[in-house]
């Protein structure tokens, strides 16, 4: 912790900048704790508020745009590979998808504050044609919300901060212990709930080919076949699969009461 004050207090703006543009990116960095170092950094006249916050904004907006724009022309393969720390990939894409369905384009304003959605808002919002412009002026009110809390934070409690840096260096030893204790109990955590999440990899999927001969055959009246892409890929115009049936994924409580009982029902999204 001491090491990375130091490093912040000498390296400046550039040092924050670096660790804010390498969360954004979905590096495993502290952004918030990079901010409000500098933050305490500017308490202590070492830097500037006003060029701390336009360095940081200016580094999270760029990493953000790029992964708009990834996501944007590799669609939901860049949301699944940033999804593979998650246990069951699928669910983190829904549920960040769900952020939008529920908030909108103003999920962007607050994304960074939510760890997780943080990294998946701006690629979601790619894959979402989101118009860059919009997602330009969003992201930015947003980057400027959480620069500024983090900033603010650190510059009106910088004296706390001075002092746990401190008590940091008193502990030695007995803090490197609580720290691998802490990661053991993080690493059971994450072993129980991978066995938790163990059926979500077991889903039944089915080739294109096979179901075209099961259509194909006498039996193809007992088939239905169920379009649950994401709001983001669907309108009322989208072009379906000949005979398939609409069913919205966020709303699925309510749409499963009327799928019928007597029939095999598959499903498919982007």
């Amino acid at each position: 912790m001491n090491d990375f004050v130091f490093a912040i207090e000498h390296h400046g703006y550039l040092a924050v900048s670096i660790v804010v543009f390498a969360e954004a990116i979905g590096l495993p960095m502290p952004a918030a704790v990079a901010l409000v170092a500098g933050g305490a950094a500017a308490a202590s006249g070492v830097l500037r508020i006003p060029q701390l916050v336009l360095f940081a904004v200016l580094a999270m907006v760029v990493g953000d745009v790029i992964l708009f724009l990834v996501g944007r022309y590799t669609g939901w393969h860049l949301l699944g590979f940033l999804c593979r720390v998650a246990l069951n990939p699928e669910t983190c894409i829904l549920r960040s998808a769900e952020s939008f369905y529920r908030r909108g384009k103003m999920t962007l304003v607050i994304a960074k504050f939510v760890p997780g959605l943080n990294t998946m808002a701006p690629p979601l919002a790619g894959t979402m044609k989101m118009r860059a412009f919009q997602f330009l002026q969003l992201d930015l009110l947003g980057g400027v919300l959480y620069v500024s809390a983090y900033v603010g934070l650190g510059f009106v409690f910088h004296g706390l901060l001075s002092e746990i840096v401190h008590g940091f260096e008193s502990a030695g030893r007995a803090l490197e212990v609580i720290i691998l204790i802490a990661l053991a109990g993080y690493l059971a955590y994450r072993v129980w709930l991978y066995r938790k999440h163990a059926m979500y990899r077991v889903v039944p999927r089915v080739q294109v080919q096979e179901l075209i001969e099961k259509l194909s055959a006498e039996e193809h009246d007992n088939i239905l076949l169920v379009d649950v892409r994401s709001h983001g890929y669907y309108d009322a115009g989208a072009s379906r699969i000949q005979g398939s049936i609409r069913l919205e994924p966020n709303n699925l409580a309510e749409e499963i009461k009327n799928l019928p009982r007597e029939k095999d029902i598959y499903l498919y999204c982007t």
